[in-house]
């Protein structure tokens, strides 16, 4: 026999690639940086001689590997890696049939699992496979990140606390992402993989994946099963046949569950955000889950009210406003939008809203979100109104129904909170979506005319009292959402009214 051709000397690369804490044991590396692998050429064949002896390694990934896509891609030996492109260098080991291949991928290689061939002379001869991950560890990729502790936080760490309740009693629950556990990556890219963009163009999904806004995208709409064969099915009211929102304790069970039988019966906003966590970090992008206490949402027929309970069963919902809202921000360059919107980006695998015709939400940068730039994508307004509305005291619709709302400017939006970076305490980032109420930044967005309908009315002074206003609207079935955004002044505001028409009514 021939005995092994390659070893991947996984042990050691996967150390030097922050992999080495996955249960897999498969070679598990990020794009961007080195890795080693050791050919043991044929006997009898030539010895090797650095410079002289020819052969091409082909990289491939996704079912249709095309050149044209990124998805394969050929390159021979040079005298050293480039860091910029897929490239390889070599240096002869103790005797001249072994030979050491320092192999660095591209920056902007797309994801996933890849097999990896060696083309001698026309002879080609499979080396094995791995998977390739983004890294935030490299300065060229989209997702780098420049602090260790918060790529040992948003990467690395399997432990958070998703934070629920209301803003006066807020509680922290502590959740197992588990996205090192053994099969868990399979899983999440099995996720990339049953989505219906790989299936109706798998090369151009597949494509796709080097760029973590369109896989945070594919996610917000994979997370939830209202689209097809989504991983969690959501329940507000009635938990007969699954299981309670609520016990669920980790990501790892209820991926593997999808994964053996389909959609898991239930979860609610923290769990949809705890799964999509996890999966972000397995695939390398450094991800948190954010709670929002008192969070907008629509209120037309089809309210779905977040039904929250404490110790003793009792009901802390509260109807038009949700007491909290969970969802998880990703780490990302925003080049589609320039450099001013990189950085941390909202997205929402909860179902609430069709966004291009699939219930998904986001990513939205939060700088779009802080500074009303409410044209910028993906869903910003969505997310804005959720941490911005306003409650008006009754609006009537044209068909003469009255809608009630209760509460004020302070209600909506408050405490937005994370689990701190490297200690189990919660870190209040309210500053980073939107100004301190009052500050003259709080001001009108001026890019939003192409997307909104304005409705101007006058708020009363600081000295009158409160009067209730009721406000025609030219509106039959559409959804609506409001919020009021105040001058500095605070004695003028303007009803900025969402209409999204593709709901189904």
């Amino acid at each position: 026999g021939q005995g092994k051709r390659c070893d991947l000397n996984i042990s050691t690369n996967k150390s030097s690639h922050h992999t080495d804490l996955f249960g897999d044991d498969i070679l598990i590396v990020r794009r961007g940086q080195n890795f080693t692998v050791t050919l043991h050429l044929k006997p009898g064949s030539k010895e090797f001689k650095q410079g002289e002896t020819k052969f091409t390694l082909i990289v491939e990934t996704g079912p249709l590997p095309r050149k044209e896509s990124d998805t394969k891609v050929s390159f021979g030996l040079s005298d050293s890696t480039v860091d910029t492109d897929w490239s390889a260098s070599a240096i002869t080991g103790p005797s001249g049939n072994t030979v050491s291949v320092s192999i660095n991928s591209s920056p902007n290689s797309p994801i996933g699992l890849y097999s990896l061939t060696l083309d001698q002379e026309g002879q080609k001869t499979t080396l094995g496979q791995f998977v390739l991950l983004y890294n935030a560890w490299c300065q060229r990729d989209a997702v780098y990140m420049p602090s260790e502790s918060k790529r040992k936080e948003y990467i690395l760490g399997q432990h958070g606390v998703i934070y629920r309740g209301t803003y006066k009693r807020i509680s922290g629950t502590p959740w197992n992402f588990g996205q090192f556990e053994s099969g868990i990556l399979d899983i999440c890219l099995k996720i990339l993989d049953v989505n219906p963009k790989f299936v109706s163009d798998a090369d151009k999904d597949c494509s796709g994946r080097r760029n973590p806004i369109y896989v945070t995208r594919v996610l917000s709409a994979m997370i939830n099963s209202n689209d097809e064969g989504g991983v969690l099915v959501g329940e507000w009211y009635d938990f007969e046949g699954g299981v309670h929102p609520g016990t669920w304790t980790g990501s790892g069970k209820i991926l593997r569950q999808w994964a053996k039988s389909g959609p898991v019966r239930f979860g609610q906003c923290w769990v949809f955000a705890a799964v999509a966590c996890t999966v972000s970090r397995a695939l390398g992008i450094p991800c948190r889950v954010v709670t929002n206490f008192g969070s907008a949402h629509d209120t037309n027929a089809n309210l779905v009210i977040e039904n929250f309970y404490d110790e003793n069963g009792e009901d802390m919902s509260d109807d038009s406003i949700w007491n909290f809202h969970v969802w998880v921000d990703s780490w990302m360059t925003r080049p589609d939008l320039g450099e001013d919107f990189d950085g941390w980006q909202a997205s929402d695998p909860t179902p609430q809203e069709k966004s291009e015709g699939v219930y998904c939400c986001g990513p939205a940068p939060l700088k779009a979100i802080k500074e009303g730039e409410l044209t910028r994508k993906y869903d910003a307004p969505f997310i804005f109104a959720e941490v911005n509305a306003d409650v008006i005291d009754k609006v009537q619709l044209s068909n003469g129904r009255m809608v009630e709302f209760g509460g004020s400017t302070k209600s909506v939006g408050r405490f937005i909170s994370t689990k701190a970076v490297g200690r189990d305490e919660r870190h209040d980032i309210t500053h980073q979506y939107k100004y301190a109420e009052g500050t003259a930044e709080t001001h009108i967005c001026t890019h939003t005319h192409t997307l909104h309908t304005y409705y101007s009315h006058s708020v009363i002074g600081p000295s009158e009292q409160p009067k209730k206003n009721v406000i025609q609207m030219p509106i039959s079935m559409y959804e609506f959402q409001f919020c009021v955004i105040f001058h500095a002044s605070g004695l003028s505001a303007q009803i900025l009214l969402f209409l999204n028409k593709q709901k189904h009514v």
